[in-house]
């Protein structure tokens, strides 16, 4: 009888002090406050490998010479991507949801289902006084980029995009696109736009270091060359100078850094094209980590819009020591893809949840 008690007891104590710890209220499947007790971070990262699934991240553990950074995070969940119009999304409802907490129709760029503007978390956070950031591999107008600054009805009207840029409040954008700016079938010169709300231009090559005011680095037309086309260390770098930049804000900072290539070389079914995005993806996830782990204050979030490709890391043959990478679509496939997060509040990205979901805790996290 008296062990009965005691167990009874301690289990009562035990359980009491767990839920008191990591208290999480949900409304309507979305997380709408979390407990004090929950440390929450001053910044965020939220890198994006486009097209990215499982079989895309296991190949860094076969082709990397050394660890994958991948391999350092702790918190790992995944997500379910369906756009609200089709089983299966594309890149701009994919990304709109991390932007806006909505699920929206494939093509949709920050607008709901009736093609309503939602307001982005990047608009939200800048309004609050926090330092907002964008780097990007494909060109700074392309869906998943274009979804946390701009409104439109669909990823393909690129010059409508553009027009939102010198007011977005973006401090930071590095990518692709110069031609959206200044070679316009409307004559505008979206440059001088741009200098006269603030920006520092860039066209040339990425600076070895931030300056005071915002900055827009252009490095190509449209997107990037690919790493096989010598685009080098661009996204590590411009990841690193964004850091550098966005952190010296008081109040905090939200990035957004996209691998975009990865899916391009999945829609090619290209398997060389695709692995060595990939691993500059990786790469650039050690340059977020590291920063991280000296910082104290970020969370860092890995995740996909989708998987592209159907990608899987195959036997050739009958040849179990031999991987052949294969595709079963030149599109976008079905399957859930994951999360990983690392630092304050990362717990919360355990699970199976929705996709816009990540857009409702990275929110939770940030209110105050």
């Amino acid at each position: 009888m008296k062990f009965k008690f005691f167990f009874l007891t301690t289990f009562l104590i035990f359980t009491t002090l767990f839920i008191s710890c990591v208290s999480v209220q949900v409304k309507d499947n979305t997380v709408s406050t979390i407990s004090s007790e929950i440390k929450k971070p001053k910044n965020i990262i939220l890198l994006i490998g486009d097209g990215m699934g499982l079989s895309e991240v296991s190949t860094a553990i076969y082709y990397k010479d050394g660890n994958p950074n991948f391999e350092r995070f702790h918190t790992i969940g995944l997500s379910k991507t369906s756009s609200a119009s089709d089983l299966i999304t594309d890149s701009a409802a994919g990304a709109t949801v991390f932007s806006t907490g909505v699920k929206t129709y494939n093509g949709a760029i920050g607008v709901d289902k009736d093609t309503i503007p939602m307001p982005t978390i990047v608009e939200q956070l800048s309004k609050r006084g926090l330092s907002t950031g964008i780097v990007a591999t494909s060109s700074i107008q392309h869906a998943t980029p274009a979804s946390f600054y701009a409104h439109v009805k669909s990823r393909r009207m690129y010059e409508e995009i553009t027009e939102f840029a010198p007011n977005s409040g973006v401090n930071f954008f590095a990518g692709g696109g110069l031609k959206f700016f200044n070679k316009r079938k409307d004559g505008k010169d979206l440059l001088a736009e741009m200098k006269a709300n603030g920006y520092k231009v860039t066209t040339d090559q990425l600076p070895q270091a931030p300056v005071e005011q915002k900055e827009l680095i252009l490095l190509a037309e449209d997107g990037m060359p690919k790493m096989s086309e010598g685009r080098g260390d661009f996204l590590p770098n411009a990841t690193k100078l964004a850091l550098e930049k966005l952190s010296k804000n008081e109040k905090g900072f939200f990035l957004i850094v996209e691998g975009s290539q990865i899916d391009w070389g999945g829609h090619d079914n290209d398997a060389d094209y695709l692995i060595g995005e990939l691993l500059d993806f990786d790469k650039t996830l050690g340059v977020a980590l590291d920063f991280a782990k000296q910082n104290g204050e970020t969370l860092i979030i890995v995740t996909a819009d989708h998987e592209t490709g159907g990608f899987t890391l195959a036997s050739d043959g009958s040849d179990y020591n031999k991987i052949k990478p294969s595709f079963s679509t030149p599109g976008h496939s079905a399957t859930m893809v994951p999360v990983f997060a690392e630092g304050p509040g990362a717990t919360l990205f355990n699970g199976i949840y929705e996709s816009n979901e990540i857009y409702h805790k990275m929110m939770a996290l940030f209110d105050k």
